[in-house]
């Protein structure tokens, strides 16, 4: 479990683009995040979604071909010897990606889907099961025996916010202590500050509380923190809104290794 290995006064980075875009972006992004990571002793996870299959509108970008996509994380993988995610959304789909990925995500939206669940149990791949928007914390207990039950006691949670009212999320960091009872538990800081549902069926973000969720979620004991990452979010073909733009990350790791510093001597 690449969880066991993260040394106290450190934590976990899953980040990239919210999609696989093509070779040069994706790479270009992968390059940069090694670069800072290794600089600052961070162990990494790339991800990237081969498909986005929720979408609001139905000329919104869903990828750029399942296999192309999927052969580029695992290029990613292979050239740069370090573990790849992707999301998966329906039981056909663990298979597949299982072959050219390290870890399986279970999107927020499906985090009670009992058939996806066990079919990326069954693979062997840990499972990273996204917490929903509309489940507490301790209900995710459930998705998480399904996962045992079927064979498999690779897992981790993913906190993204809780939705508020109708178009917007917070995130309960009393909902932290209860995930780490079930599995080591990953802070997701750029979904977490989206604003969805909006009108124009196009979802919007605040990615200047990414900070302030991050370092919160750092004095919270968060095993890991996940975000989404780009060289020109105004340009991503999904979620550009809520993604840090990269030239940012380097100081935001900066500040938050030294609040993990701090809060691990507590």
């Amino acid at each position: 479990m690449i969880t066991d290995k993260i040394p106290k006064d450190k934590f976990l980075l899953i980040a990239g683009p919210c999609a696989i875009e093509g070779d040069e972006v994706t790479f270009g992004i992968a390059e940069m995040l090694i670069s800072i990571t290794s600089k600052l002793s961070i162990p990494l996870v790339f991800k990237g979604s081969y498909r986005k299959a929720n979408r609001t509108r139905l000329d919104s970008f869903t990828g750029i071909g399942d296999l192309k996509a999927l052969k580029i994380l695992k290029k990613i993988n292979t050239e740069f010897n370090i573990p790849v995610i992707t999301d998966i959304h329906g039981k056909d789909e663990a298979e597949l990606a299982a072959e050219y990925v390290d870890i399986l995500q279970i999107p927020a939206f499906l985090a009670r889907q009992t058939d996806l669940l066990v079919s990326a149990a069954k693979t062997g791949k840990t499972v990273n099961i996204k917490k929903g928007q509309f489940m507490s914390a301790e209900s995710m207990k459930h998705a998480v025996d399904k996962v045992k039950q079927s064979g498999n006691n690779n897992i981790m949670l993913t906190e993204r916010g809780t939705q508020f009212g109708y178009n917007d999320l917070i995130v309960d960091y009393r909902g932290i202590s209860e995930l780490k009872k079930l599995a080591p538990t990953i802070l997701d800081v750029t979904h977490s500050v989206q604003k969805p549902n909006q009108s124009s069926g196009i979802t919007s973000g605040s990615p200047e509380h990414i900070e302030s969720l991050a370092k919160a979620g750092i004095v919270n004991s968060v095993d890991g923190i996940f975000l989404e990452t780009h060289t020109n979010p105004s340009e991503a073909k999904s979620d550009g809104s809520n993604m840090l733009d990269i030239k940012n990350l380097e100081k935001l790791l900066s500040n938050l290794l030294k609040l993990r510093e701090v809060s691990s001597k507590l």
